[in-house]
């Protein structure tokens, strides 16, 4: 049975995913991670269920969900998985994080682009990928179908949207984004966003300001 693990990491309170299951294999989504303490907190979760990290993969590729990406890349001996459209939105990591005094140190490019089709497997999960764009151009939902479960990045928020006004987003995309790939997904699909608190298909369907 897929168990998602949640840290909310880094000043800008985002969510960085631990999937896992009976198998102890496990992935990594979003590794926010700034401070020494924060590193430790996952690390010590991972070392504690005896954890096998078998992918690293970002949703997308802005500042606050790319923090962490070299200290798991260095942990797990991996390299990160992203959508190739995601490239220029890494490439400007050093700018955007000087422009918000972070101190940051870019991590591994992806080498093995996550490409629309494609399944992330580990242990007994399949996590089928879902093509979001609009807050960035390369978004990406992974899908675990048979758990009912979603890590959307910040694509969907509880009562809210990702925002657009950033560079490469586009308003209009993400609104067809959330209603053709995610609002046609079953209504107790549960959605994990980049921020906030979980939330499910049903209810933003329901109760989204920006779509009643």
């Amino acid at each position: 049975m897929l168990q998602v693990k949640s840290f909310i990491f880094n000043p800008f309170q985002e969510n960085t995913y631990v999937l896992f299951d009976e198998t102890n294999e496990a992935v990594i989504i979003d590794a926010g991670c700034y401070s020494i303490s924060e590193f430790n907190l996952l690390r010590d979760f991972i070392a504690s269920k005896k954890l096998d990290v078998k992918h690293y993969l970002n949703t997308h590729c802005h500042i606050d969900h790319i923090l962490g990406n070299i200290f798991v890349c260095k942990e797990y001996n991996l390299n990160p998985k992203y959508s190739e459209e995601e490239v220029p939105v890494f490439n400007s990591g050093n700018n955007v994080a000087k422009l918000y005094g972070l101190n940051y140190t870019e991590g591994p490019m992806c080498t093995d682009f996550i490409r629309k089709g494609d399944t992330i497997n580990f242990g007994n999960t399949l996590l089928d990928l879902i093509h979001l764009p609009g807050h960035s151009p390369g978004s990406i939902g992974f899908y675990a179908k048979s758990n009912k479960v979603i890590i959307c990045g910040d694509v969907l928020f509880q009562g809210s949207i990702g925002r657009t006004d950033l560079p490469l987003g586009n308003h209009e995309d993400l609104l067809l984004s959330i209603q053709t790939k995610l609002f046609t997904l079953p209504h107790e699909v549960k959605v994990y966003s980049g921020h906030g608190n979980a939330t499910s298909i049903g209810e933003e369907i329901k109760y989204n300001p920006f779509f009643n």
